[in-house]
């Protein structure tokens, strides 16, 4: 039995229908990460999870039972959201125990799950305090600390660090990770925010207008993405898309005179004169010595201290490398790319479907 089961959940506004058909099953235990641009629908449906929204048909299951119906308080879920919503008269201790304390959970049991909380959050310290004499990364402990207090069947995170400077993202990113691994409690988190997706889940669900493109582990959606979308939209830099044609047994680039080997587990699937959209990604790209797969003129060069970041162009087309960070290179300069043809993606142009997937 799944612990969190969403089946064909629909949304419409009138003629809008911005949630159109999601299916997932979370096994117990699973850190879901729903990934998208703004507008894609995912705090939609993490707001029909939650019960703040209603869905327009499909069903939702926890733990085997349906709770569309049920209020929101008798799911068994915790939410946490973008702003902390903390009671700025109160101090931190109450915070956290504050819906234990509408519950009418005796004092004692709220006083030992409030410290808990604290605990786990590394907070123990700022109990006496209000949230005003907190720092932002504090304030996020406090308002996840409300939620774990609750002990819930599945948390609910709403871009929880988008608040949060890049710094604070980083640690908070680290803590919320340490924490699943203690609690090992079935988690679905919103976030446009790609890095945050691949460093926190167990699988994510990239969606766009209210679908979703592909679901699967972060290596997985990285390594095999199943539409250009997902390609461009996973990845920092994200993956090169170049146009390109089939001829021989090779892939000629537009506006470029040379070809590139077509990998063998590409053969069978394109035929002579196709069209194609080919992937690859800047970190796969490697200079080459003696000549190489195509050449390229070099147009920026950008030093981000681990990694070099080059921008380049190939038949008009531009391309992205990323090299070791104390390569030499000049701008303007014609230079030699090569990589491993395991590392090529192939796209239909119209569909926009993998052709490894087709």
């Amino acid at each position: 039995m799944s612990a969190l089961e969403i089946r064909d959940i629909r949304k419409r506004y009138g003629e809008l229908e911005t949630l159109k058909g999601i299916d997932i099953a979370l096994e117990s235990g699973e850190f879901l990460v729903l990934l998208g641009s703004s507008g894609c629908g995912k705090s939609t449906l993490l707001n029909i999870i939650a019960g703040l929204a209603e869905a327009s048909g499909g069903d939702i299951l926890i733990g085997g039972r349906s709770i569309l119906t049920a209020h929101p308080k008798d799911r068994d879920i915790a939410m946490v959201f973008q702003s902390y919503a903390l009671y700025p008269n109160m101090n931190v201790a109450r915070n956290i125990g504050f819906g234990l304390e509408m519950r009418r959970v005796p004092a004692n049991e709220r006083d030992k799950a409030v410290r808990e909380a604290a605990r786990l959050l590394q907070i123990e310290n700022l109990l006496d305090r209000k949230p005003s004499q907190l720092s932002g990364g504090q304030r996020q402990r406090v308002a996840i600390g409300r939620a774990l207090v609750r002990n819930p069947q599945v948390f609910l995170f709403d871009e929880p660090l988008s608040n949060l400077d890049a710094k604070l993202r980083m640690e908070m990113r680290t803590e919320l990770k340490r924490l699943h691994q203690l609690l090992k409690t079935t988690v679905v988190y919103v976030t446009h925010d790609q890095i945050e997706a691949m460093t926190l889940a167990s699988r994510i669900a990239v969606m766009r207008d209210g679908r979703i493109e592909q679901l699967g582990t972060p290596e997985e959606i990285y390594d095999r993405p199943a539409t250009l979308y997902v390609a461009g939209f996973v990845g920092s830099p994200p993956m090169n898309i170049l146009d390109a044609t089939v001829e021989g047994d090779g892939l000629r680039l537009a506006g470029h005179e040379g070809a590139i080997a077509l990998p063998e587990h590409f053969r069978g699937r394109v035929s002579q004169g196709q069209k194609v959209k080919l992937g690859i990604r800047p970190e796969a790209l490697h200079l080459a010595e003696n000549g190489g797969s195509f050449s390229a003129r070099i147009e920026v060069v950008e030093l981000t201290g681990p990694e070099l970041v080059v921008t380049a162009t190939i038949g008009g087309q531009r391309i992205t490398a990323c090299l070791p960070p104390r390569t030499r290179l000049r701008d303007g300069a014609d230079q030699s790319f090569t990589f491993d043809g395991e590392t090529l993606h192939l796209f239909d142009p119209g569909t926009g479907r993998s052709l490894l997937s087709a």
